[in-house]
């Protein structure tokens, strides 16, 4: 067994007197895709946003290699470079060209030449197809071109795990697919990813794993295979037919 790059355990999170995450545990390996499913409330945001420190978590650990991220051993922006993420909203820097959206981590974070951060940028806009927008601002481009390049932009900084929050949910349906055909494509590439989605076919097709939340709680997890088509839950049971008949 491969070890565990990112290990969650007895995770809580509290917003006041609200438990929104109650005694998650899940690990993530190498080469691991695992979507988080669920209905929207359930907890699945937060616990991106925990496991990228976006959020303070209430109680329990966040292993990086076995070592807590609360330690205060590796610094925030370290961590984020090794455990990436893609948000909803895509979170571009809106003067900026998409190549110098790209350009800012590696030069800022990795201190890279600017050279070389070019470079990489380019490599990284070509692989999800936007070398053609290079020099385009953000508001030039469609959400799916703005997804395109916050991908990229997250894959530049080389990280071990990129997390991915809902990232179709803020597109028009006929850019749903060139996003997720980039995800499928990093998938086959071996990229690690934990992904929230509602896009269940995905999901089935793509993922090694199945994580169902429901309610701030991992209810069953799985093999897409025996999630999809035999989950042992009533409320997965439930969750599913409502979005496979929907």
């Amino acid at each position: 067994m491969s070890e565990n790059i990112l290990e969650v355990r007895h995770l809580v999170k509290k917003f006041g007197d609200i438990e929104v995450l109650k005694d998650i545990a899940f690990s993530v390996k190498k080469g691991d895709v695992i979507c988080v499913i669920g209905a929207s409330g359930s907890g699945k945001s937060t616990l991106l946003r925990c496991i990228n420190m976006l959020e303070t978590v209430s109680g329990g650990q966040i292993l990086f290699h076995g070592e807590d991220i609360m330690s205060g051993k590796l610094s925030v922006p370290e961590y984020r470079m090794k455990v990436g993420m893609v948000f909803q909203n895509f979170n571009l820097f809106y003067n900026m060209t998409a190549l110098k959206n790209c350009m800012a981590g590696l030069r800022l974070v990795l201190k890279k030449d600017k050279e070389s951060a070019r470079k990489t940028a380019i490599d990284y806009l070509d692989k999800v197809g936007m070398a053609p927008y290079i020099n385009a601002r953000p508001r030039q481009l469609s959400g799916g071109q703005q997804q395109r390049v916050a991908i990229a932009r997250a894959l530049s900084m080389e990280p071990e795990v990129l997390l991915f929050d809902e990232p179709t949910s803020a597109l028009d349906p006929q850019m749903v697919g060139e996003v997720l055909a980039v995800m499928r494509k990093l998938a086959t590439e071996g990229l690690t990813m934990v992904i929230v989605t509602h896009e269940m076919a995905f999901a089935r097709d793509v993922s090694n794993r199945v994580v169902f939340m429901n309610d701030g709680i991992i209810y069953e997890e799985g093999a897409p295979e025996q999630i999809f088509n035999n989950p042992q839950k009533q409320e997965t049971k439930d969750f599913l037919s409502r979005f496979m008949n929907g």
